[in-house]
């Protein structure tokens, strides 16, 4: 059974490595949650190490400057890994051809922009109109505040009818950006799928990001010991399922995405709610939290 936690610090201290989502968890898109900044910093100042693993479709450098924007301290973390490093990595290794569609919001244009200096070895990704592509790029909707998947519905049966692949950058569904809930490019792959359709998916809950913490953390020379390691999110498909994978504990933010199905108390799920809703999504995180606080 998920035990309910009154804080991140009651069991902190069983941990070398936090793999902590940002959104939902450390930020609602439009301002950061002090009390989880608060949480990381502590964790840090005990010696715990601290990487964002995000589902962002963007490079690490453009999500950092994002959280500086937010006032995000420092101290409260020491590296990023994002579903955007990862993706771009397999569009430069040609995961779905060298001249690309992108299916996406002109803010992500520097997944096409800010890449890595290998990236000068291999073949140059073109970007092209969607009649001449090999192969699709998404970030998400392309008028993420208002469009669906479905507005895709088209655009994505001629892709099938031609045989392109569609690499995700984001596999999230939905997030909530301040108030207002959008789709991200992981519901455009995934009626993608549904139609027949093939999806490549590189961040959360799939191996690649996680490979890419493990480098990150080796690079640094911390340890990413499964006993000592913990993932932190508020996506029970995405972080928690993901975190499963990896065969880490895992921390059930409970006040992000699925808020109201645990009672009127964000701060404190309801246990009973909790347990049944756990069963019915057939995971089950090691612990739960209201907050990360």
């Amino acid at each position: 059974m998920t035990r309910i936690l009154k804080n991140f610090a009651e069991i902190s201290s069983n941990y070398e490595l936090a793999l902590v989502d940002l959104w939902g968890c450390v930020h609602n898109g439009r301002k950061i949650y002090p009390a989880a900044e608060a949480a990381l910093q502590a964790f840090r100042a005990q010696g715990g190490r601290v990487v964002l693993v995000t589902n962002a479709p963007r490079p690490r450098a453009g999500v950092a400057a994002r959280l500086d924007e937010m006032g995000l301290a420092r101290d409260a973390y020491d590296a990023i890994a994002t579903s955007g490093d990862a993706a771009q990595e397999a569009m430069l290794m040609g995961a779905v051809g060298t001249r690309i569609w992108h299916l996406g919001p002109e803010k992500d244009e520097e997944f096409f922009t800010n890449l890595p200096d290998w990236a000068r070895e291999r073949p140059e990704i073109e970007r092209v109109g969607f009649d001449e592509a090999e192969g699709i790029v998404c970030t998400g909707p392309i008028e993420e505040l208002t469009e669906t998947p479905d507005d895709y519905r088209g655009r994505l049966l001629s892709a099938k009818v031609r045989g392109l692949k569609l690499l995700c950058a984001n596999p999230d569904i939905i997030v909530d950006y301040g108030d207002q809930r959008i789709f991200c490019a992981g519901a455009i792959a995934q009626l993608y799928d549904e139609m027949g359709g093939e999806s490549l998916y590189f961040g959360k809950p799939h191996p690649p990001i996680y490979d890419l913490a493990r480098r990150i953390a080796a690079e640094h020379g911390w340890r990413f010991s499964e006993e000592r390691t913990i993932a932190i999110g508020d996506g029970i498909g995405t972080d928690i399922q993901g975190g499963l994978g990896e065969g880490v504990d895992t921390l059930f933010i409970t006040g992000g995405l699925a808020a109201e199905e645990f009672g009127p108390d964000v701060e404190h799920p309801h246990a009973a709610r909790l347990d049944a809703w756990l069963d019915a999504q057939g995971v089950h995180p090691t612990y739960a939290l209201g907050r990360l606080r």
